[in-house]
């Protein structure tokens, strides 16, 4: 009874104590705009879907979903030419995201990346017309199951899969919220933010459904176990540092924290605590970039899911994931870096070594892409290495050269078709050279590209985080690195080969002609393509502007 009394008198005082005690939040909303416009995007999208005629969506969608991304990438422009890139980088949202020079660069290329993306999403020129109906690269109804007689109704019927658009803004906002997360549960927030909606889209394949599904069930359940450690990761630094917030858990590692609670006093400091929940942390950040040995979902998910939204995954995810995983090094944990540092030269040199020995072996253009990705994921840990403002400056120039690098690529595998959708199989490729000159010559620009040849994006992109490399005392990890891209050239230039200089087969596909869509993504692949290899000089000059951390 007394038990009660003491709760209920706990109740009366809780209830007399005056309302202002509670302090409101203080949201900037101007400088989290770019998000704000991106969530409210998709939540105006699913509006469309429920209200908004059957004929008139995607029409409505494309155009909403373009407008929303322009105008982010618009408010990321005059945030960082108000200074909040620099001089006004700033802690936001009560300390939950960070406004600085990193977090709008890579807000701003995953904006720009994601605009030629879904231009992809949008093209229904490619198949031919069914039904009378134009088609695009997506299941006519998700929810039925393939080959039954509710998916032929809704074929014939004409029905899209518009859902798509507002599926990959939620996606969008989640990697604009990834790389900026200033806080580990923002940091977590933003992971599921994003990697829901792409688990959706990978299972959505209008063709090879089974496949794609197939795709989508292991993308999903190796990510929720990459989710499972980086929550437990997430845990480990609470009780190591009592608190989740970045700048805190810094200044318990470096020994300076000044207000330490009663409560955690007897787990705070604890370096068991402080390692394996670090590593368990990196753990979940090396799987969403696909570093070996947390790879193993990328050939199946790049294999099975639609070919646009390979592309978009591709180049979107690596950006935010890697820009989380700096962020995570460089701000709270640089009071680690002798011991993380030996474990990320192991990962760099294996996932660089795995990724070009293994592509060698890959008939599936799409396979040979992934295990390309998983290469370069390689590569870039190399300028993350380097821990020095040129390391940082590096891997935000080769992340914005390989993002429209890679759209550019798998844009170009869509129009390479026979009668069962895309033929991705490389012997389909032999002698395309012949039959569509232009279509050739551009996938060969992006393959040098992503081989490092010089004058193309990825040859700086390579130059600059091996450099910052070997700068940081990291020689060895660079002679490596160069010599996996000799192993990576190998390969890239045998489909080149395979393409001019071998004869075509009669029953070889066919070269589809895009609508305007398509080609801008593969016209401003390759113009980006050309402008980072042949003048670089500016666009490294504004990775190297941005590549302060505010803490």
């Amino acid at each position: 009874m007394s038990t009660l009394t003491s709760v209920h008198s706990l109740w009366t005082l809780a209830a007399e104590a005056p309302a202002d005690r509670i302090p409101a939040p203080t949201i900037e909303y101007a400088q989290l705009a770019p998000t704000l416009i991106v969530v409210g995007a998709a939540v105006l999208g699913i509006l469309v879907e429920a209200f908004v005629p059957r004929k008139a969506r995607y029409y409505v969608q494309v155009f909403l979903t373009v407008a929303a991304l322009a105008s982010a990438f618009a408010a990321v422009v005059g945030l960082a030419a108000g200074g909040y890139g620099s001089t006004k980088a700033h802690i936001a949202a009560m300390g939950a995201i960070a406004v600085d020079g990193p977090a709008l660069f890579l807000q701003g290329t995953i904006l720009l990346a994601s605009i030629v993306a879904v231009f992809t999403f949008a093209e229904r020129r490619l198949d031919p017309a069914a039904h009378g109906n134009r088609v695009d690269s997506f299941a006519a109804q998700a929810a039925s199951v393939p080959g039954s007689d509710s998916e032929k109704a809704a074929v014939k019927a004409g029905f899209t899969t518009t859902e798509v658009f507002p599926l990959a803004l939620f996606a969008i906002a989640g990697m604009l919220i990834f790389p900026a997360a200033n806080d580990l549960l923002t940091l977590f927030i933003a992971l599921e933010v994003f990697s829901l909606p792409l688990y959706l889209l990978c299972a959505l394949a209008r063709r090879q459904r089974l496949m794609s599904q197939e795709a989508a069930v292991k993308y999903f359940l190796l990510g929720a176990f990459s989710s499972a450690f980086l929550l437990f990761g997430i845990a480990l630094l609470y009780g190591y540092a009592g608190s989740v917030s970045y700048a805190v858990i810094a200044d318990v590692v470096d020994g300076t924290v000044a207000n330490i609670d009663p409560a955690l006093a007897s787990t705070m400091g604890n370096d068991a605590l402080l390692l394996i929940g670090g590593a368990l942390i990196m753990m979940g950040l090396l799987f969403k970039v696909g570093a070996v040995p947390f790879h193993m979902w990328t050939p199946d998910v790049y294999q099975g899911a639609p070919t646009p939204i390979t592309g978009f995954m591709a180049a979107a995810t690596k950006v935010a994931a890697f820009g989380a995983l700096l962020r995570l090094l460089y701000v709270v944990l640089p009071g680690l870096r002798w011991d993380w540092r030996p474990v990320m030269w192991a990962v760099a040199i294996v996932t660089m070594l795995a990724g070009a020995v293994i592509a060698v072996t890959q008939t599936d253009v799409k396979r040979l892409l992934a295990y390309s990705s998983i290469a370069h994921a390689g590569f870039i840990l190399a300028g993350v290495i380097a821990t020095s403002a040129e390391g940082v400056q590096s891997v935000l120039f080769y992340l914005g050269a390989y993002s429209f690098v890679t759209i550019g690529a798998f844009a170009v595998v869509t129009l390479v078709r026979d009668a069962g959708g895309e033929a991705t199989h490389l012997s389909k490729w032999a002698g395309l050279g012949r039959r569509s000159p232009l279509t050739a010559a551009v996938f060969a620009v992006f393959l040098l590209a992503f081989a490092g040849i010089p004058l193309t994006s990825g040859f700086t992109g390579k130059f600059a985080v091996f450099r910052a490399a070997a700068e940081s005392g990291a020689g060895v990890l660079v002679v490596i690195g160069v010599l996996s891209s000799a192993i990576a050239a190998f390969f890239y230039i045998r489909v080149i080969v395979l393409m001019f200089f071998s004869e075509p087969k009669a029953d070889g596909p066919t070269v589809a002609v895009p609508s305007p869509l398509t080609m801008t993504t593969i016209a401003v692949g390759v113009a980006v393509t050309l402008a980072l290899g042949l003048a670089p000089q500016y666009f490294l000059e504004l990775a190297g502007q941005a590549s302060t951390f505010v803490r």
